[in-house]
């Protein structure tokens, strides 16, 4: 039997996922960490990245004998080193929001329309490490001049594992610093920051391998979103993914680059196969049950909560709940959004404003793959909100879509496992592993029910309150 290894590096916890050739987990680690917050500032100890890999590793190997493992990552924590790779700063992690002026410094140099058509991102915001590099370069004169690499995280660790300084391009698409069209180093930005292209790392694909560690075959991985879509099975024309958690995320696999439109603010991303995917994401989905479970409902559970929302009729009588409680990003952006119940009367119970919330977050999606004419047959639905059969109906009804759940909730550790089994052969293709070995869980078709005039009720009180 031999085994795959796919760690998944998220904001505040390390997950590894041992798989057999079957794509079973057959074992997990968790290492959770805490971020240093400082106002503006986000950070974290560079090598304890490594220290706390490296504790996972041997957590696994002491039971297994693995065979390949890939690592996703989030895009854009960065870490900058001497010649000899230490670390001369803690890791600025994607949060960090320091380099605010530098951002507009770039917006007024380039312009919005220029940086979207060479890297995708219609947004030049404070998290973008192109941002972060001036603000090293203006701020730390200390050590701006003996930068010899910089890294983002999965580049990191792959450099600590083999040696190599290797990337591969769908994590470095939100550098802003990064041709998605050409799969290259944009030189004019990186003039501009005043970076040369041999301070980076090698541009690799996805699923290539680079080299090994204790006889365990190191394969590049992919930014933590492709490899969950991987791991759901999204890699073919028709099939989109929705991620219902804390917040809604909506990945969409797409053959070109959208034109520029400035009242989007929709990022276009490299994909695992050299061509390119959307992202659309809400700050709050998941978050507003629990917020309301927690300041409403203390003493119910989540199951609880679904048993009181069930027997509401479609629609909820007419109450609309507007889910913006930190403001809303896609398709309009409006940090000072804000959510509100609308139509509250005598009639009206906790299951109503539960099953409200339900239909809020599927009129979010719906509004999403309308502004994004998403042409698909099937949602892959994975995150909190797929435990729930009611949510996942509403959806299906709402979208008029079929909903699908998946057996593997790790999907980004599936999806990185499958990237490394099949860069040492034991997969066809990352395509066919996903027909293989991603196991549905449970199918919602659309059904009878009418949403219409609730749907028409969310948008009309989204265009006058938010």
């Amino acid at each position: 039997m031999r085994y795959l290894l796919g760690v998944d590096v998220g904001t505040s916890s390390l997950k590894a996922v041992l798989f057999d050739e079957g794509a079973n987990p057959v074992k997990t680690v968790t290492k959770d960490y805490t971020l240093k917050v400082s106002g503006d500032f986000v950070e974290f100890p560079a090598k304890q990245y490594w220290t706390l890999f490296s504790e996972a590793l041997a957590e696994m190997t002491a039971d297994y004998q693995v065979t390949a493992m890939s690592i996703d990552t989030q895009c854009e924590t960065m870490i900058v080193t001497d010649a000899a790779g230490n670390p001369l700063t803690d890791a600025i992690v994607w949060l960090d929001n320091r380099a605010a002026s530098q951002a507009e410094h770039i917006k007024e140099h380039f312009g919005e329309k220029k940086v979207y058509e060479i890297t995708g991102q219609p947004e030049i915001t404070a998290t973008w490490p192109a941002c972060k590099l001036l603000w090293l370069k203006e701020n730390r004169p200390d050590i701006w001049p003996r930068i010899h690499r910089i890294f983002l995280l999965e580049d990191y660790l792959l450099y600590r594992l083999t040696g190599q300084f290797v990337t591969e391009g769908t994590l470095q698409s939100s550098t802003i610093y990064y041709d998605i069209r050409g799969g290259e180093w944009w030189r004019e930005m990186l003039d501009f920051i005043g970076v040369s292209p041999c301070q980076l790392p090698e541009i690799r694909g996805c699923g290539q391998r680079i080299g090994e560690y204790q006889g365990i075959q190191v394969v590049t991985g992919a930014m933590d979103q492709v490899a969950g879509a991987i791991g759901a099975g999204v890699v073919k024309k028709g099939i989109i993914s929705e991620m219902t958690g804390t917040t809604m995320a909506i990945f969409v696999p797409t053959d070109r680059i959208p034109p520029y439109n400035p009242r989007s603010k929709i990022p276009c991303h490299a994909n695992f196969d050299g061509k390119y995917c959307l992202l659309s994401w809400s700050p709050t989905a998941g978050m507003a049950l629990k917020w309301f479970k927690n300041n409403f409902c203390e003493n119910y559970s989540f199951d609880e909560l679904n048993l009181l929302a069930e027997p509401v009729e479609p629609g909820c009588n007419g109450l609309t709940f507007l889910p913006y409680l930190c403001g809303s990003t896609m398709p309009r952006y409006n940090p000072n959004a804000r959510g509100a119940f609308l139509g509250l009367t005598l009639e009206h119970t906790r299951g109503h404003a539960v099953r409200s919330i339900f239909e809020a977050v599927a009129c979010m999606l719906k509004s999403n793959l309308d502004y994004l004419k998403v042409d698909c047959s099937e949602i892959r639905s994975m995150g909190g909100g797929a435990k729930s059969s009611l949510w996942c109906q509403i959806k299906a009804d709402m979208c008029r879509k079929k909903i699908v759940t998946l057996k593997n909730e790790e999907t980004a550790c599936l999806g990185s496992a499958i990237l490394a089994g099949t860069a040492v052969g034991l997969f066809d293709s990352v395509e066919a592993a996903c027909g293989d070995k991603v196991s549905l869980g449970r199918t919602y078709l659309p059904q009878d029910a009418d949403y219409s005039q609730c749907y028409r009720r969310f948008c009309d009180l989204e265009r006058r309150f938010s």
